[in-house]
């Protein structure tokens, strides 16, 4: 499903990436940690093309992502605020996104009333454009909105931040819930461990740049996590 080879990013002589090879499997719930600076958000943006890898190559699905834009109507992310329209309402943002993705109003419709506990009364119907919500409820938008048109891959950056304990009672919910269907591979970046190893069956540690850890979960897996950061 994602295979990536001899990535490297090099910033002014700095190497902040540099992995040789890393292969999600698909329908894999996968978790990725590290500390500030460990090159996770830079993974993913590779992973998305919003920035060129130096070397190397990430496949999506067998499409090269820097040669083809084939991968796209399969894949949804969200990674912060800049991938909203501050100027659209959450309803026009979902629907422009559920147009891309060639789906209907009802269709739209039906997804936000499956996740209307989520936005815990706060979203919808509020006339407020999105640039004026606060972080933790455009996050709430930004991630609902990845899920239009059932995406076979779903990319979040750090989706528990800025969420009250209720909201990442229920996002953790739902990325569960995605974990189940084996015909989505879901990403998760996360400071916090605990909710990543809860939601990942596989979890890859990042440090400068570099994989040192790739462990399937267990109960063991917290705690071997926690004593490595502690280091």
């Amino acid at each position: 499903m994602i295979q990536i080879n001899n990535l490297k990013k090099v910033y002014n002589g700095v190497t902040v990436l540099n992995i040789d090879h890393l292969e999600i499997k698909k329908g894999e719930s996968f978790g990725l940690v590290g500390n500030n600076g460990a090159g996770k958000t830079t993974l993913f943006s590779l992973l998305l093309d919003l920035i060129e890898p130096t070397t190397g190559a990430v496949k999506l699905n067998n499409v090269q992502v820097n040669e083809s834009e084939a991968w796209k109507p399969f894949t949804a992310a969200f990674l912060d605020e800049s991938f909203l329209i501050g100027y659209l309402t959450p309803e026009e943002y979902f629907y422009f996104i559920g147009e891309l993705r060639g789906q209907n109003k009802a269709s739209v419709d039906e997804l936000l009333r499956k996740h209307e506990d989520f936005f815990n009364g706060e979203i919808l119907n509020k006339k407020k454009y999105l640039r004026d919500l606060s972080k933790g409820n455009q996050k709430k938008v930004g991630i609902i909105a990845t899920l239009i048109g059932n995406p076979e891959i779903i990319i979040l950056d750090e989706p528990f931040a800025n969420l009250d304990p209720t909201t990442q009672f229920r996002l953790k919910k739902i990325i569960k819930d995605l974990a189940d269907d084996k015909d989505v591979t879901i990403l998760v970046s996360s400071h916090d461990l605990a909710h990543t190893t809860e939601v990942s069956d596989r979890i890859v540690a990042m440090h400068k740049g570099q994989v040192v850890k790739d462990i399937y979960t267990s109960e063991e897996t917290l705690k071997e996590l926690e004593e490595f950061f502690a280091v």
